[in-house]
């Protein structure tokens, strides 16, 4: 019974029509010369008349179509509305037209492209291009290679170790991409098997194969490096994720607040799908003296590109605290960074910056509930709420705020972020967040929740009981489903609260 070099057995409802054919060729030594008892017939172009040649002398060495044209109502083995173009590399010209002669008796639609080596057989896939012929499988490209093993490797630099498959590792080198099937004879059964573990996707004995058996390994061939390509990105795109999460994740900031007395609780969604990083970024600093420094900002953009601008300026914010700037000089340089670092002049950044002093009377962890002083500078984003167990959230003043940064140069006057001073009463607790809350949608209209609906919303859910993560879990919750599904912009939302115990994240 014939068999496929993974050892399957053809059978005739594989294909339509199928029946027993010529077999592609047989175990043989290849003729010294040619004359004219041994000379082949030519084989035909599939578009014109038979060409004939003088008698007794073999084929021209240049690329040859040997292909039938394909015949009306034939399937194309790929499923698609052209035929499987298929390469020949063959130096044996009888051996073509045998191959050519069971692709005829196979019943399948295959257009039939003969080169004698490799070298003919490169230019060929050069020429292939998906800007190619009209009507052709894969936009021009070829389906797939049929390679005799017995053809000379024609390697302008053969190797001195041979294996018998320098041929196969060529074309694998110059056509990675292209489903491989081997022709060999019996006594190279072995071969045929290693030809499998190097690379081709399936392997025949010429003395064994027939049109129907040849159809079916072209067809096996396709479809199983069509799931190994598929399976190859597949693998690239999960090593890409978990590099990409992990990278992201090592951005993501982890607050240094230490002996502070704080519950910071904090949420960040990205806008973009399957992504751990967005344009909005937020950060949280102790310095030495007890001032507590928070920001949350907004980078213009959902993109990777503004993702990494925002964790540069997330990083740069944090440097120049504890290097000692504050206020409009920390800002100012703030917006040098992301001068240089934007990649148009067009993005900015939106920026809200606490700046929160410790009690004067403050000695220790008892004492953290007295009364504090906060400055808070905006830029261009919407100001914080200020929470509290007696009164509706009240969002604090945006009298003084400034431009976004990157709107307008440092050096004109008007690019100034001046201070707005708040009372925080004991017990204060700030919720920070980016404009991607407050933007989404209130049912099917075009009305947005806005600043006033988020804090009728935190009152709402505060009445309810609900603190710290709850509170705002169960915020984003809501504001979610007021949108009508997943809200489409960066999300950055930080719950600062004065705590009389140790830290508390959230």
């Amino acid at each position: 019974m014939p068999a496929t070099g993974d050892g399957r057995a053809p059978g005739a409802a594989d294909l339509p029509g199928a029946h027993d054919g010529a077999p592609v060729g047989h175990a043989r030594t290849r003729p010294a010369a040619t004359g004219p008892a041994t000379a082949a017939p030519p084989i035909p172009h599939p578009r014109s008349q038979p060409v004939r040649t003088a008698h007794g002398t073999r084929r021209p060495a240049h690329l040859t179509e040997v292909g039938n044209a394909p015949a009306a109502g034939d399937g194309p083995l790929d499923g698609t509305a052209s035929p499987l173009r298929l390469l020949v590399i063959e130096d044996d010209a009888s051996d073509a037209q045998l191959i050519k002669a069971a692709v005829a008796d196979s019943g399948t639609s295959i257009e039939i492209h003969w080169a004698r080596g490799l070298e003919q057989a490169t230019q060929l896939l050069a020429q292939s291009s998906p800007a190619g012929r009209r009507g052709r499988s894969r936009g021009g490209e070829f389906g797939c290679v049929l390679l005799d093993l017995a053809s000379p490797a024609d390697l302008p630099h053969p190797s001195d170790a041979s294996d018998g498959l320098e041929g196969l590792h060529e074309l694998l080198r110059r056509a990675p991409h292209i489903p491989v099937v081997v022709l060999t004879d019996a006594a190279g059964a072995e071969l045929g098997a290693a030809a499998v573990a190097a690379g081709a996707q399936d392997f025949l004995l010429k003395h064994e194969t027939d049109g129907p058996l040849l159809a079916r390994a072209l067809r096996y061939a396709v479809e199983r490096k069509r799931a190994d390509e598929s399976q190859r990105r597949l693998v690239e795109a999960e090593l890409r994720g978990q590099e990409n999460a992990r990278l992201q994740r090592h951005l993501l900031p982890t607050p240094l607040l230490d002996g502070a007395g704080l519950s910071f609780t904090r949420r960040y969604r990205p806008g973009r799908r399957r992504a751990l990083l967005g344009g909005d970024f937020y950060d949280a600093v102790r310095t030495d003296d007890g001032t507590v420094h928070v920001v949350i900002g907004d980078v213009c953009g959902h993109g990777p590109d503004e993702a990494a601008l925002g964790v540069a300026l997330r990083i740069a914010w944090r440097t120049l605290v504890f290097a000692g700037l504050t206020g409009e000089t920390l800002l100012t340089t703030l917006q040098h960074v992301l001068e240089h670092e934007r990649r148009s002049d067009e993005i900015f950044a939106t920026l809200c910056m606490l700046v929160i002093e410790p009690g004067a009377a403050a000695t220790g962890l008892d004492s953290l509930g007295t009364g504090e002083r906060a400055r808070l500078y905006l830029a261009g984003h919407p100001a914080p709420l200020l929470l509290s167990r007696d009164h509706a959230p009240a969002t604090l003043p945006s009298d003084f705020a400034g431009p976004a940064l990157g709107l307008l140069p440092c050096h004109d006057g008007a690019a100034a972020w001046p201070a707005h001073e708040v009372e925080l009463q004991p017990g204060w607790r700030l919720l920070l967040y980016t404009d991607g809350l407050i933007e989404g949608r209130v049912g099917a209209g075009s009305r947005r929740l806005g600043q006033d609906g988020l804090a009728d919303l935190i009152a709402d859910h505060q009445s309810a009981g609900l603190t710290r993560g709850r509170l705002v879990d169960s915020a984003i919750a809501e504001v979610e489903e007021l949108n009508g599904g997943a809200l489409t912009d960066d999300v950055a939302v930080l719950l600062l609260e004065r705590n009389p115990v140790q830290l508390i994240l959230g």
